[in-house]
């Protein structure tokens, strides 16, 4: 059952001038067949991932002002992707609020993690709408900003090979290749030399104990010439 959106305003500490554009924020598109008239929040969502890829950049841009633009691409996908805006919406207890089928709720859909994160994005377009930049920006300071911040603290690049692979894809890249260029020492002791290649060009070069070390170490330096 959804709850009444006078509540979730005060959640997200925002009231709307216009509060049907917070009602298409949680419309899903399963709901449409079951509300005539009724628009869903796709929109929205595209305009919200837009806003929160501006504000976030220029929160990083501020915070890490000597890290190179591939580093700052990397924790911005870091901070924006699935997994931490779902996160966000489940604090916000986005689930609660959103219209959508009896379908949906049956298989899940108030808890799916693809679906919260998407409707994080679309009440950041509402609110960009409704109120601005300005509300849009007290909303990610007010919310997402401290989880930005654990993200960061936890070391997000930590998984250079994942982040490089984002880096890539947001350009239109093909996917990083790996090849061995050399290993050296005993058995039990060798050291590994790896370069990653992105569109056939070499990018950047590591080394370490296993080939998996040696693989993020390359996909580390690659993140600063993406």
């Amino acid at each position: 059952m959804t709850l009444p959106i006078d509540t979730l305003e005060s959640i997200l500490k925002y009231r709307f001038n216009d509060s049907s554009l917070l009602v298409t924020a949680l419309t899903h598109r399963s709901s449409l067949n079951e509300n005539k008239g009724s628009v869903s929040n796709e929109r929205l969502e595209f305009l919200g991932d837009a806003v929160l890829e501006l504000l976030i950049s220029d929160f990083l841009y501020k915070v890490k002002p000597d890290e190179p633009e591939g580093v700052l691409t990397a924790n911005r996908s870091a901070i924006v992707r699935t997994e931490s805006l779902s996160t966000v919406a489940q604090k916000l207890k986005l689930g609660d609020y959103l219209i959508m089928s009896k379908g949906e709720e049956t298989t899940g859909g108030r808890t799916n993690t693809s679906l919260l994160a998407n409707t994080t994005e679309s009440i950041i377009g509402a609110i960009y709408l409704d109120g601005g930049l300005l509300h849009a920006q007290n909303f990610i300071d007010n919310h997402l900003l401290d989880h930005a911040r654990n993200i960061l603290e936890t070391d997000p690049l930590k998984d250079y090979k994942g982040l490089l692979q984002e880096a890539v894809q947001k350009k239109g890249l093909p996917s990083p290749t790996y090849r061995e260029i050399s290993s050296v020492g005993p058995d039990h002791a060798k050291t590994f030399t790896i370069e990653v290649l992105v569109n056939n060009k070499p990018l950047g070069t590591g080394s370490g104990k296993s080939k998996q070390d040696a693989e993020q170490a390359a996909a580390q330096k690659a993140l600063n010439l993406v």
